[in-house]
């Protein structure tokens, strides 16, 4: 009997071998990668096992790793290998909430030892949330759908009836509204929680290349295919499949993506070969997809084929009611992101808050949060106001600066849709220097990307 699933993320080949063959023989169940992009998509909030990552790696770095780890439940352990060098590296790490870390060289009882300890400590999580659930407590999907509305009641209601099913969705809301929270809630749901979510954003990939990345590909399919590829639609084998924004899809891969979705199986271009896949599909709709259809730019059997069972995130203003919770909780979490004291505003401004129009929904009220948090006020950044009593302006010269510039590049990142090249453009920067400034400030673009 294994004694836990682990993660193990490495991009050198031959430690993540060894590595894997010592937790192996230890009677762990290991899954080893070297692509730690990928690793996110594994994450659930029923999740039953832990991650072991490098914290030196050239694409994605291990903290890095954790940070996208952590946005999907903060209570998955994260133990970090690091070199000699690396230990005030991988010591501030675990203030930022790293369950544990090894020094390189270590011995295989030794790491054993540590990943014995994060699994119990992850049992341990997953006991207590199925305890507090069953006592009537605040269960997960609570905590990520923050709200006691009517309209919120009922989503979740809808939620927990749906999630099990394995029935294919289709999730409307006004951007920001949090359709892809939706989405992973469903997944974590469902059977499928402990395989891969993978999202697809619909409206990012080229069109010339929407085929190959969705179907994969032979060699000698186009100019260019020297090898096979796999797509993304196995990529999610046994998981779900989160089509992003799919009303801007092109019609052309319409009548493809409706085969699959009838038939489960996929044709890689370059073969004459079918593939069965064991997909669920989650699509989401900024605008009503019925409206599409009767413009002729939606397929309308594609759009009943997915509307079998559909949901409607609601907007803030249709909700009201929820917007003072729901503020407290990202003014918590913005805080807890900066390592600063949480700051509590005055009713005045928790007032102006709950009157104010958010046509950005929760992403821009969580913005709005961050430089509350920041003592930045609640105006847009550059425009005059005063800030709310109780949030005291970051004390040395070098905070306001950094905060002011963090905030100029969130503004920028909302008013481009999580593009970068919109943001170095406007404020005048090379690529290079936004990416340094993003990763100093802790700026995740993904957070920006329109959903």
């Amino acid at each position: 009997m294994s004694k836990g699933r682990i993660l193990l993320v490495d991009d050198d080949p031959d430690l993540r071998l060894s590595t894997a063959q010592a937790l192996d023989l230890a009677g762990f169940d290991v899954t080893d990668t070297d692509q730690p992009e990928d690793v996110p998509a594994l994450i659930s909030f029923g999740f039953n096992g832990i991650v072991v990552t490098d914290i030196r790696m050239p694409r994605l770095d291990g903290i890095s790793l954790m940070n996208q780890i952590h946005t999907l439940d903060r209570e998955v352990p994260v133990i970090l290998i690091t070199g000699h060098s690396d230990v005030q590296l991988a010591v501030r790490a675990m203030r930022e909430g790293a369950h544990d870390f090894i020094e390189k060289p270590f011995s295989g009882t030794q790491l054993a030892e540590t990943c014995a300890r994060a699994l119990d400590y992850r049992r341990l999580v997953l006991e207590n949330r199925v305890l507090r659930a069953a006592a009537g407590q605040k269960d997960d999907l609570e905590q990520r759908l923050v709200g006691r509305s009517t309209v919120m009641i009922d989503l979740r209601r809808r939620l927990r009836t749906i999630g099990p099913a394995e029935t294919d969705v289709l999730i409307t809301g006004d951007t920001g509204t949090g359709k892809e929270v939706v989405a992973r809630a469903l997944h974590d749901l469902s059977q499928r929680a402990a395989r891969p979510f993978i999202a697809i954003d619909c409206a990012a990939l080229p069109e010339a290349q929407i085929e190959s990345e969705l179907f994969g590909h032979e060699p000698g399919a186009f100019p260019g295919a020297m090898r096979t590829r796999y797509g993304r639609f196995e990529h999610a084998r046994g998981g779900t499949v989160l089509l992003d924004d799919i009303g801007s899809m092109p019609l052309s891969v319409q009548g493809r993506l409706l085969r699959v979705i009838q038939e489960r199986t996929i044709q890689p271009l370059g073969s004459n070969e079918t593939r069965p896949v064991d997909i669920r599909f989650i699509a989401t709709s900024r605008t009503p997809l019925d409206e599409e259809v009767a413009e002729g730019r939606f397929r309308a059997d594609l759009f009943y084929r997915l509307a079998v069972v559909s949901l409607t995130v609601p907007p803030l203003a249709a909700r009201r009611e929820d917007i003072p919770l729901l503020f407290a909780r990202l003014l918590a979490e913005a805080a807890g992101r900066h390592r600063i004291e949480p700051v509590t505003p005055p009713p005045a401004t928790v007032e102006a808050i709950v009157a104010r129009d958010w046509p950005g929904n929760v992403r821009e009220l969580r913005n709005a949060a961050e430089r509350i948090a920041l003592g930045l006020g609640i105006e847009a950044p550059g425009e005059p106001g005063e800030t709310p009593q109780g949030s005291p302006q970051a004390g040395k010269l070098s905070d306001r600066v950094a905060a002011f510039e963090k905030a100029e590049i969130e503004r920028a990142l909302i008013a481009s849709g999580g593009a970068l090249k919109p943001v170095y453009e406007s404020l005048g920067l090379s690529r290079k220097t936004l990416y340094e400034k993003m990763q100093k400030l802790g700026i995740d673009k993904a957070q920006y990307t329109e959903t």
